[in-house]
């Protein structure tokens, strides 16, 4: 048993996938433009202006909440926090503080709960830059004001690992339910960390807060790496000092960013431009209505319909896939395995290579049925199928494909024998070897059968003649 354990709490932001921003009319759609190019009098907290609450957002947070298993709060309101940095023009950010839009909700990853403390709904800010050597900084308020979702864990998590698969399914949830894009990339979705160290059966031990997390990736990178640094200092008999931290990619090492400030700094109290929300039932239920099937209610009915938990998992939780691997099976009338291992092997290659999504492809559901078909009724061969893939993924018809270039599986010994009869009597060497007891010098007599017949010949007919030849069992 180890004599440490972590524990481990995240606060994940999400840029809600709204038109216009949370207390304004501006745009909410500013990656990629020039800066200062998306604001408007409300977001850049001029003097006399007054908010207006984004109804979409409300709604988006709602059904997040909902789908984290939360309570629904039936009256909220939004509240200023104090917030004096150049990034919040305001010098206060609109926020929720002690009524968040849902509470108490709760995850299951791997087997385990997580539970959701709360989220809550809240203005981001803007975005400074530090040029190198520079002695200035420099200010984007095209982000400032956007919609954010704020989700807060209990601190129920014990690995970096576990932190990683926590955020892929949050990251799914989000889109699956189109409340969020929730790309790290761009900046919409953003994970602090908050870890202590304790020796098992202890209390909990002086957390620290790991900021800017670009990546799923680099929050487990730099959770490994600081739980080592934690238990280093507990061992030497030192103390963990409290502290806000970031992570240096690079070095693959945290550092110091600032001493942690204390929830009373923010001084937070109701704003008074915006009035209360009321969250009636009438509205829940509407809400609940239209709730799409989630990843975790997708993987039982995968595994149900007959697919793997492995394969399962990874299709349920990527949006893009399971949307898709549900349009192929409606076209598809055998294993949904085969159609399975396609997306998750073949295909999620092709996408991998070529670093785009499914639905950026050419690639139809009813070609990608009718490929797996194809496999499934061994009408054509493993090396066919993959000769074929990057066409069909182009949008070409793989049924078309196997008859006009003659592709389909070879099973007839009849047909096969003078040619394997021919590469058997042109390769006396190898023959001595495999009868000699090297099987796999077979493969030598294998490869002039496959490629002389396009990798038509069904492998396992060939395997069984070139053994029955040799008399050797292959």
């Amino acid at each position: 048993m180890p004599d440490f354990e972590a524990v481990v709490g995240l606060e994940v932001h999400l840029h809600l996938k709204t038109k216009s921003k949370m207390f304004c009319g501006c745009d909410a759609s500013y990656f990629g433009d020039p800066p200062n190019t998306h604001t408007c009098p409300v977001c850049l907290g001029l003097p006399g202006v007054l908010p207006v609450v984004n109804a979409q957002a409300v709604e988006y947070g709602i059904l997040f909440g909902l789908a984290l298993n939360c309570q629904i709060a039936p009256w909220t309101q939004f509240h200023r926090k104090s917030y004096y940095y150049p990034d919040m023009p305001k010098n206060y950010q609109i926020s929720q503080y002690d009524l968040p839009i849902a509470a108490h909700g709760y995850l299951e990853v791997e087997g385990q709960r997580v539970r959701i403390k709360r989220v809550h709904l809240e203005e981001d800010a803007a975005k400074s830059t530090h040029p190198e050597g520079a002695s200035y900084s420099l200010i984007d308020l095209n982000r400032a004001g956007s919609p954010l979702i704020e989700m807060v864990t209990e601190p129920d998590i014990r690995t970096p690992e576990q932190a990683r698969v926590f955020l892929s399914h949050i990251r799914s949830i989000a889109q699956t339910l189109g409340v969020s894009d929730a790309n790290p990339e761009e900046g919409k979705m953003r994970a602090d960390v908050n870890v202590s160290v304790r020796r098992v059966g202890e209390p909990l031990g002086t957390k620290v807060e790991i900021k800017n997390l670009n990546s799923f990736r680099s929050v487990a990178r730099a959770l490994e790496y600081e739980i080592r640094r934690q238990q280093e200092i507990l061992r030497s008999g030192r103390r963990v000092e409290q502290a806000t931290l970031g992570f240096d990619e690079a070095a693959g090492k945290t550092y110091v960013m600032r001493l942690k400030e204390g929830e009373a700094d923010y001084r937070y109290f109701p704003d008074p431009d915006l009035p209360p929300i009321v969250v009636d039932e009438a509205w829940l239920e509407r809400l609940r209505a239209a709730m799409p099937e989630l990843p975790a209610q997708k993987y039982a009915r995968y595994v149900e319909a007959g697919v793997r938990p492995y394969d399962a998992e990874i299709l349920a939780y990527n949006p893009s896939l399971a949307r898709f691997f549900d349009q192929t099976l409606a076209h598809h009338q055998g294993n949904p395995q085969t159609v399975a291992n396609l997306l998750n092997a073949e295909v999620a290659g092709y996408l991998n290579e070529r670093l785009v999504e499914v639905q950026e492809t050419a690639l139809t559901p009813q070609h990608l049925a009718a490929l797996a078909g194809l496999f499934e009724r061994r009408e054509i061969t493993n090396r066919v199928l993959s000769q074929l893939l990057p066409e069909v993924m182009e949008g070409a018809d793989p049924l078309k494909l196997v008859e006009e270039r003659g592709l389909r599986a070879v099973a007839d010994e009849g047909a096969l024998r003078p040619l394997v009869e021919r590469v058997v009597a042109a390769n006396p060497k190898v023959v001595e070897q495999v009868k000699g007891g090297n099987l796999k010098a077979a493969n030598a007599l294998l490869g002039p059968i496959m490629k002389e017949t396009k990798g038509t010949a069904k492998a396992d007919v060939v395997k069984k003649m070139l053994g029955e030849m040799l008399g050797v069992e292959l």
